[in-house]
C-alpha cells in the first residue's frame, strides 16, 4: 500500500476517496529506558533507548493506519500526518498518531 504525505501520487489517478483513516499507538517508557536516558542527558549524546521506542511507536501507528485503510477497501493513503504527544502523570507515556485519507488509485 502506497502511503505519502502529499495530496496525490504522481502518475496515478485517484478514483475513489474512502475517508479519513488513523492509527494510534500509546507506549510506556519503562524504568530502565528512563534511567539510561537520564544518563545520556547528564553526559550528553543521543538516547538510543528513547529513539528506538519512538521509531517502534511511529511504525506501529503507520502499520495500524494502513490496516484500517485496507479494511475500508483502499489501496493507498495520501496526506499522511504523524503527531507525537507525551501523556501520563509523569510524562512517561508516548502517543503517536498517523492520519491520512484512504483512497483507491488506478
Amino acid at each position: 500500500m502506497i502511503t505519502t504525505t502529499t495530496n496525490g501520487i504522481e502518475g496515478r489517478k485517484i478514483v475513489e476517496y474512502k475517508g479519513i483513516v488513523c492509527g494510534e499507538v500509546i507506549s510506556g517508557v519503562d524504568f530502565i529506558k528512563d534511567f539510561a536516558a537520564g544518563l545520556t542527558n547528564f553526559f550528553g549524546g543521543r538516547s538510543k533507548s528513547y529513539e528506538g521506542e519512538l521509531i517502534e511507536a511511529r511504525e506501529g501507528a503507520i502499520r495500524e493506519m494502513k490496516d484500517r485503510a485496507a479494511q475500508m477497501g483502499a489501496n493507498a493513503v495520501i496526506g499522511v500526518d504523524i503527531d507525537y504527544e507525551v501523556l501520563g502523570q509523569g510524562g512517561n507515556m508516548l502517543m503517536v498518531t498517523a492520519c491520512g485519507t484512504a483512497v483507491v488509485i488506478e
